[in-house]
């Protein structure tokens, strides 16, 4: 749809004063097929109220995650949020604060985001965080721009699974550099290349399987690339040994403090070698004293487009999401080390659970025998998995996962899981197929 001036004389005057010859000018760079053809499919002449109706009943023919069976996982996660998160979070000073440009007034947000790095940094086993960035995808993005600017070379390697959707990301952020270019090493260490900046090894991989990084390491050490260590699901940092081998840890934090909230906003986080941090992208914040001896926290660095001259800057992301940083600064606090043990445990077991019962099905099959709290499951030959989770959403109210291919269902079972979820779904497979 395109919203212009309703009058011919406004849109001429418009068109005029800005130097276009027609409207359609004014589209060029967007694709035709992202218009809509004719009117918005709304009832015409309406009032607000019945049209709040007419969307209403749209929007409850969605399935949604509270009110079903939910399985699906593949970068977002469902888990429980305590409602104590949400009510700090929606305190007056934090709702309604933004970046803070003159930081030293807003104690109150640089403390949370100390906090929040000194998690990060605890999770990873590395020497320092920045101040989160917007998802897990953009994350790996600048972790890979930062990898190029320390090694002077051009190239990334996908060493193993990484999420399609990161890997896209990443894609686009290179065809935008001149130069840079990227190849996949296909599970093999061996592989890597002479030129090659950095290498992505993603733990839990896009199927679910956790990876050693030793041989990597290894690889890397021999090529002079650096190790970067990407996560979908931080939760996992509970059970798994923490990358303390990577010169970079990055991904998404979504799952602790943040709800899925249809694909956003989440949280990315970003973490380091201390020898790296002035290449670091974002903010990092920094405690110190002031003139009186008590203690305070400053913006430490900042080597952004809105601090620094552009080509000076190491990135053009120059916010991050503050609130969901919070979130997770929160959450965290309330679940300590012990508890956010627990809750990997939870996951854990629960995912076996679905498994055990998954496997029982004639014809089901895990295609990794080792995962976290996610799996991919292989149904039986000559059907097809998009079919598969789309009848059962449709006839059944599960959300039964993602189809990561014609015969592959991505699954993933969470704290929230139950056993009687569980007993549905199989049982509710078991008739589909």
């Amino acid at each position: 749809m395109r919203y212009l001036p309703q009058t011919n004389a406004a849109r001429k005057e418009m068109l005029d004063t800005i130097g276009a010859s027609s409207v359609d000018d004014l589209f060029v760079q967007v694709p035709k097929k992202a218009f809509i053809d004719g009117k918005a499919n709304v009832p015409d002449h309406q009032g607000e109220l019945e049209v709040e109706r007419h969307m209403l009943a749209h929007s409850n023919q969605n399935i949604n995650a509270q009110s079903n069976r939910f399985f699906l996982g593949a970068g977002v996660y469902y888990h429980h949020v305590p409602a104590s998160v949400d009510y700090i979070i929606q305190r007056s000073e934090f709702l309604t604060a933004y970046t803070p440009y003159q930081p030293e007034i807003a104690q109150g947000t640089l403390q949370y985001l100390f906090e929040f790095q000194t998690f990060i940094a605890q999770i990873t086993g590395q020497e320092v965080a920045n101040a989160s960035l917007y998802d897990g995808a953009t994350a790996m993005s600048e972790a890979g721009l930062m990898a190029m600017r320390v090694t002077k070379r051009n190239k990334v390697c996908f060493g193993n699974d990484i999420h399609p959707q990161y890997c896209e990301v990443m894609e686009t952020y290179l065809r935008n550099n001149e130069g840079a270019s990227s190849h996949s090493a296909n599970l093999d260490p061996s592989k890597i290349e002479d030129d090659t900046a950095c290498v992505f090894i993603q733990s839990p991989d896009f199927y679910g399987q956790p990876h050693s990084i030793d041989d990597w390491r290894k690889a890397c050490d021999e090529k002079g690339a650096l190790l970067i260590v990407v996560v979908n699901e931080i939760v996992s940092m509970g059970m798994l040994p923490p990358p303390v081998e990577a010169d970079i840890v990055c991904g998404e934090a979504q799952s602790i403090g943040v709800p899925m909230a249809f694909g956003g906003p989440h949280l990315g986080f970003f973490a380091c070698r201390q020898k790296y941090i002035r290449q670091m992208p974002g903010r990092v914040c920094g405690e110190t004293v002031d003139a009186d001896g008590n203690r305070g926290f400053v913006l430490t660095l900042s080597t952004r487009e809105q601090h620094i001259r552009r080509d000076k800057a190491t990135s053009n992301i120059c916010t991050n999401q503050g609130l969901c940083a919070l979130a997770f600064t929160v959450h965290m606090a309330l679940l300590g080390e012990d508890g956010f043990k627990q809750l990997a445990q939870l996951n854990h077991e629960r995912a076996c659970d679905l498994a055990d019962a998954l496997t029982a099905i004639d014809g089901v099959t895990l295609k990794n025998e080792n995962f976290f709290n996610e799996l991919a499951v292989q149904i039986p030959a000559g059907k097809n998995a998009n079919d598969i989770v789309q009848k059962l959403a449709d006839d059944y109210g599960i959300i039964a996962g993602y189809p990561a291919d014609e015969n592959t269902i991505l699954m993933t079972a969470t704290e929230i899981t139950t056993d009687n979820g569980i007993t549905a779904f199989t049982e509710a497979l078991k008739e589909v197929l």
